[in-house]
């Protein structure tokens, strides 16, 4: 396969992974009420770069973006949802790909209502999973800001060692941010490991 190929490949026809516990599948607009449900909550994005959705319009708009994403073959996340009746709890997924150096960076975001259950953690290992394997990755980032106890955690759990702060890396919400940065490489990934760490939540 043309290497310049395999992005518009991989996330034009996103694939559907499982875990014990979620699905990671294709957004839709159908998703809108329960992304509305979670997105709506300041505390879900009080760490994120993006506001509280103020209106389902807003989550509609923005899973609208989602979908001209996929039909493009942009790189693009995961939509999490429950196996068991396929409520729609959040996003994870890679949101920069440097194929070159066989780099990327992972993001995330759940409803506060399922926090500290190991969800988060579970749909990480999938991801960083696929992105070794399928991706052909070598090196996987992730970042968080300071305070965001929780994200680190999910980090950890999955194995990332923490590199460092990059210092006023971001700018969101009318102020700078310093981010605490993790990574993983190939050789250090196990995925049985995180699983495992999913499982003990």
């Amino acid at each position: 396969m043309d290497c310049e190929l395999i992005p518009q490949t991989i996330f034009r026809n996103l694939p559907t992974l499982e875990t014990s516990r979620l699905i990671l599948r294709k957004m839709t607009l159908d998703d809108a009420a329960d992304m509305f449900e979670y997105a709506s909550d300041p505390a879900v994005s009080r760490y994120t770069l993006w506001n509280p959705h103020r209106t389902i319009k807003d989550s509609e708009e923005f899973l609208k973006g989602i979908s001209s994403s996929y039909e493009k073959g942009l790189i693009e996340n995961w939509g999490i949802a429950l196996k068991e009746n396929n409520k729609f709890i959040g996003t994870c997924g890679y949101f920069y790909w440097n194929q070159e150096f066989a780099r990327a960076e992972i993001q995330y975001a759940m409803s506060g209502k399922y926090w500290g259950k190991g969800l988060m953690t579970e749909a990480v290992c999938r991801v960083l999973e696929f992105g070794f394997t399928e991706m052909k990755l070598n090196r996987v980032e992730a970042r968080c800001m300071l305070d965001n106890i929780g994200s680190e955690r999910v980090m950890q759990k999955n194995g990332m060692k923490f590199e460092g702060i990059a210092r006023q890396a971001i700018f969101a919400k009318e102020k700078y941010f310093d981010l605490k940065v993790y990574a993983i490489l190939k050789s250090e990934f196990n995925g049985q490991a995180c699983r495992d760490s999913a499982n003990r939540a």
